[in-house]
């Protein structure tokens, strides 16, 4: 009797477990090139052979410091100048300009400074250290945009978009 019971439970056991099964990962789809070849030609191009592209991003980050240098700075600024010397960072880890990183570590700590204060004060107005400091950065900044390629650059992002994930970015004014 007891057999019998055992057995009429064993189909239904296997249902069981059948359907509590999950699937290893979801299903995304690969991205498909329409060009490929094109494709690869665009990330071997400098990023300065785009000259819209890098006219319009010097506006942005010299005005930016400019700006800064006025004493008429804003947060929009610092956002700017944040992301700028981000990028600088990203570029120099990847192996545009290994030589000048204590130019990146100084440029990193007066913006700091200058954001900090600026958060303290409510205004963002540079010292004479801190202006050399970012002025130095910028130039940096500068000729590794003049070197880089496209695909370069999305290594980059890619760089700053993962540590900023992971949480490891310091940010300016840390919270308690």
């Amino acid at each position: 009797m007891v057999l019998r019971q055992v057995l009429d439970c064993v189909p239904q056991l296997a249902l069981t477990m059948a359907t509590n099964k999950k699937s290893g990962k979801k299903y995304k789809p690969k991205y498909v090139l329409v060009n490929p070849m094109g494709f690869v030609m665009e990330n071997m191009t400098s990023v300065s052979s785009h000259s819209s592209f890098m006219l319009s991003l010097k506006i942005k980050n010299h005005g930016a410091l400019t700006m800064l240098t006025t004493g008429k700075g804003t947060q929009w600024d610092i956002e700017i100048l944040i992301a700028m010397v981000n990028m600088t960072e990203a570029f120099a880890r990847i192996g545009f300009g290994q030589n000048y990183s204590d130019v990146v570590r100084d440029g990193i700590q007066a913006l700091r400074s200058v954001g900090r204060r600026g958060v303290e004060t409510g205004s963002f107005v540079m010292k004479s250290a801190e202006m050399n400091a970012l002025n130095t950065i910028m130039e940096l900044h500068d000729a590794q945009m003049e070197m880089v390629t496209l695909k370069d650059m999305d290594k980059a992002i890619a760089l700053v978009k993962e540590e900023y994930r992971q949480r490891k970015m310091t940010p300016i004014v840390e919270k308690t």
